[in-house]
C-alpha cells in the first residue's frame, strides 16, 4: 500500500493507481476504505471502465443492492459510450443477475 501512495502522490490524476488502491481495500476487507477510492476514482474519472464492476461488486457484498444497480448501470452508459462490449457484457450480466433476469438461450 505505501507504494501505492507514493505513485498517488506522484501521478495524482492516473486512474489505474486510484483502482488498485481501492481494489488493495477490499481485499484487505476495509469496505469503508474502498468505497471512499472507488467514488474518488468514479467522481474524477467516470470514464474509467473497469471501475464500475468492482464498485458494483463492493455494494453487492455490503448488502446494498440498489446502490449496485446503479452502480452496473452507470458503467454500462460508459462502457457504451467507451465501445467497450467486453466490460458492457460483463456489467450487463452482474446487472441482469442482481435484478434475477436469467439470459435467454438465444443470447447464448
Amino acid at each position: 500500500m505505501e507504494q501505492l501512495f507514493k505513485f498517488l502522490e506522484a501521478s495524482p490524476d492516473e486512474p489505474f493507481i486510484l483502482y488498485a488502491i481501492a481494489t488493495e481495500y477490499v481485499k484487505r476487507e476495509n469496505s469503508t476504505k474502498a468505497l471512499r477510492y472507488f467514488q474518488e476514482l468514479v467522481d474524477k474519472r467516470p470514464d474509467y471502465v473497469g471501475t464500475y464492476y468492482h464498485f458494483g461488486k463492493l455494494y453487492e457484498s455490503l448488502g446494498r443492492e440498489n446502490d449496485a444497480i446503479v452502480t452496473y448501470q452507470r458503467g454500462m452508459d460508459v462502457a457504451k459510450q467507451a465501445n467497450d462490449m467486453h466490460a458492457f457484457s460483463e456489467l450487463q450480466a452482474v446487472y441482469n443477475n442482481i435484478l434475477g433476469i436469467e439470459p435467454d438461450e438465444e443470447d447464448w
